[in-house]
């Protein structure tokens, strides 16, 4: 027999009607949970049709019906399909380059035109939508999952551990993020994203812990976990089974939202000549080659500046839908 749907509230009204009987309305958004449907033929006048709903299963209704997340989804699917595959809609080399055709505009076949060394720039902007995508989706694991097994252990833990991480937190936050990459990645010499990744989740991890160590604390305090301790569970297992599947969704809605700041700050870096270099194939590279020809050939900046403008807000969007459908406050 199949498992039963969870069951959403629903609330009831009286309504007087003008001749003096009662119609009872039902209502979609709940002010106050009826009684669950029962099943007839039972003692107890039935068992429960459905069980509550948890948070994921609310998060994952609302987001279902969220214009953002849809919309945001879809462009991020798409970026994703074209990053595994540039092949399907670009099927040049991006290394391929002809001076004779350098900074020319669109044409049949090239609709984005040449920059500045004659390389076709839609060939070159639907390629380094990888890098963008590997880089962002690394960096964003990387943070995620150190900042919170360091902030998870500190928050459960507490005293001397707590104490130091806090105070390593503190020295990180007050290194400047550009700053930090134009000095460490000025010593690495690579034309690969593993520096870069590195670098991002080195300054990056402290903002999630933060998070985790606060998520931790606040779960840590309710009375199930407290009753856990009570009936003699292990520390590991009151941490691993109860608070860190609830304390979770904090640290994923930031996660999700640093990953289009990831890709931001990439280009940033590819910019300034001290992340991608040549001949890898990057956005910001592509911005910062076509920086001198802005007013002749404003073509050759227009278009991977475009593309990294809807990636980060596709993925920002997609954060900010997360972060509501998983917020209480506002159900």
């Amino acid at each position: 027999m199949p498992e039963p749907q969870c069951a959403r509230p629903r609330t009831t009204a009286v309504a007087a009607s003008a001749a003096g009987t009662a119609t009872v309305l039902a209502a979609g958004e709940a002010d106050r949970p009826a009684a669950p449907e029962r099943r007839p033929g039972s003692p107890d006048g039935g068992a429960p049709i459905g069980r509550p709903c948890g948070l994921w299963s609310d998060a994952w209704h609302d987001l279902r019906r969220d214009p953002v997340f849809l919309v945001s989804a879809l462009v991020i699917v798409f970026l994703v399909v074209i990053s595994v595959r540039p092949s399907l809609i670009a099927g040049g080399n991006p290394l391929s380059c002809d001076l004779a055709r350098a900074q020319e505009g669109s044409r049949p076949g090239h609709p984005f035109g040449f920059n500045g060394q004659g390389c076709d720039i839609y060939t070159r902007t639907v390629h380094g939508a990888r890098t963008s995508v590997v880089v962002g989706v690394l960096a964003s694991l990387g943070v995620a999952v150190t900042g919170s097994v360091l902030g998870a252990l500190a928050g459960f833990f507490g005293g001397v551990w707590d104490a130091v991480l806090s105070r390593i937190t503190d020295v990180f936050f007050a290194v400047p993020v550009v700053l930090g990459g134009l000095v460490l990645l000025s010593l690495v010499a690579g034309t690969t994203v593993w520096p870069v990744i590195g670098f991002m989740v080195l300054l990056g991890w402290p903002q999630i812990s933060r998070i985790a160590r606060g998520s931790v604390i606040t779960v840590g305090q309710n009375d199930f976990v407290q009753a856990a301790r009570a009936l003699g569970a292990s520390r590991t297992r009151i941490l691993l089974r109860h608070i860190l599947p609830n304390a979770v969704a904090p640290v994923i809605v930031v996660a999700t939202i640093a990953l289009g700041t990831f890709i931001a700050l990439e280009a940033t870096l590819s910019y300034l000549g001290v992340g991608l270099r040549p001949p890898a194939v990057s956005w910001g590279i592509d911005i910062s080659d076509a920086s001198p020809y802005i007013r002749n050939s404003p073509h050759m900046l227009l278009w991977p500046a475009g593309a990294l403008a809807v990636t980060v807000l596709a993925f920002i969007m997609l954060g900010d839908a997360v972060r509501d459908a998983l917020d209480p406050k506002l159900r």
